[in-house]
């Protein structure tokens, strides 16, 4: 399935900081009985979200909850994914509304999951991410996938961050797997008749 192509993202964020936020957390075992992508957003961060799994009772001190805060960015605390391997996870926050996760550390399955559904995962030093935790709720990000560099707009402070140049290439296009190779197969076609006997 294709997603949406990502290339230049300025936005405002919400900023969750926290650490080891595993995948449990993210999106509970009990919504994973879902086999589409569709709607696990709703249930994102569920059990810091809501007193006692009430939707009517939302904890008013968890940022999701908070007005002010909002944004296609999630800033999250080291060690972001860890636990389980769920590509539930990646749904839930694509699913919010999220198209880029920044953090100083992402767990290996977690940051996978995430650039195969179409979620940005960047790495960014623990220095940068506390520079951005300090920021104002109006603060801005922007986020070049092309360039590959972040920057807190209201400093003009930036970083680079690495991706795998195949995964650029899909984001960059809203590729999955499937798509990519859809898009290549007149080259796959020609080398096939190259190799011909």
């Amino acid at each position: 399935m294709s997603k949406n192509k990502i290339n230049i993202i300025h936005s405002t964020f919400v900023p969750l900081n926290i650490e080891n936020v595993d995948t449990d957390q993210i999106i509970p075992a009990r919504f994973l009985k879902g086999t589409t992508r569709d709607g696990f957003g709703k249930n994102l961060f569920r059990d810091w979200r809501y007193e006692n799994d009430d939707e009517t009772k939302p904890k008013p001190d968890f940022v999701l909850n908070q007005s002010k805060y909002k944004g296609q960015i999630l800033v999250a605390g080291k060690n972001f994914g860890c636990g389980s391997s769920r590509e539930h996870a990646a749904w839930a926050i694509l699913d919010a509304g999220f198209t880029a996760v920044v953090s100083s550390f992402f767990a290996d399955i977690f940051k996978n999951n995430a650039l195969n559904n179409g979620v940005l995962p960047i790495t960014v030093s623990e220095n940068f991410l506390d520079k951005i935790f300090a920021e104002g709720t109006e603060s801005t990000i922007t986020i070049s996938l092309p360039e590959q560099t972040i920057t807190i707009d209201s400093t003009g402070e930036q970083q680079r961050f690495d991706i795998n140049s195949y995964k650029k290439e899909c984001l960059l296009n809203g590729y999955d797997d499937i798509d990519y190779l859809l898009n290549i197969k007149p080259e796959i076609e020609a080398y096939e008749e190259s190799v011909k006997y």
